[in-house]
């Protein structure tokens, strides 16, 4: 087998990008999982600074936050400060809360970085997707028009080209 044809161990024709902050997360290191100790982030970001946490804005039952694994450049998650695993937990304040931040991340994304689309949805228990299943959090992904372009399809990995800190920055002063 020559090298242009691949195998184990040996060069091939394809670059790879790789995204190892990604294995901490797979593996459960970073998400109070059956079986390890790790407490749930998302009670624990609010005690933090809004820098230290990526914290965008701060409400009165729920606040906005950097995703640390996000699907596209500048997605967002609204949380509760109260830690409740269903939208159906929620109190109305809650959830009219919710709502009006996901409109003003909206509203900032598309001012600061051009958003033209986004994806917007609350993942319902583990079985259906949720990482951190036992605190409702809402996801606020960004798109623009070519944004799923081969990286994600092909590499299985996104292009972010910026950090998040700087993101973070960028979306607070915007806000």
């Amino acid at each position: 087998m020559s090298e242009q044809e691949g195998g184990a161990g040996i060069p091939d024709r394809w670059q790879r990008l790789w995204a190892p902050h990604r294995m901490e997360y797979l593996k459960g290191d970073n998400r109070p999982l059956p079986g390890n100790e790790v407490p749930c982030p998302f009670c624990r970001i609010p005690t933090l600074s809004d820098e230290e946490s990526l914290i965008v804005a701060r409400g009165e039952t729920a606040y906005v936050v950097m995703n640390l694994y996000p699907y596209n450049a500048g997605h967002l998650l609204v949380c509760t400060y109260r830690h409740v695993a269903d939208l159906t937990e929620l109190r109305e304040e809650e959830r009219s809360e919710i709502s009006s931040l996901t409109a003003h991340a909206m509203k900032t994304l598309r001012k600061i970085s051009h958003a033209s689309g986004f994806n917007i949805g609350m993942n319902q228990g583990a079985v259906s997707g949720a990482g951190i299943a036992e605190h409702i959090h809402q996801h606020v992904v960004p798109r623009w028009a070519g944004d799923a372009n081969f990286m994600p399809i092909i590499g299985g990995t996104k292009v972010l080209p910026q950090l998040l800190v700087q993101t973070r920055a960028d979306l607070a002063q915007g806000w």
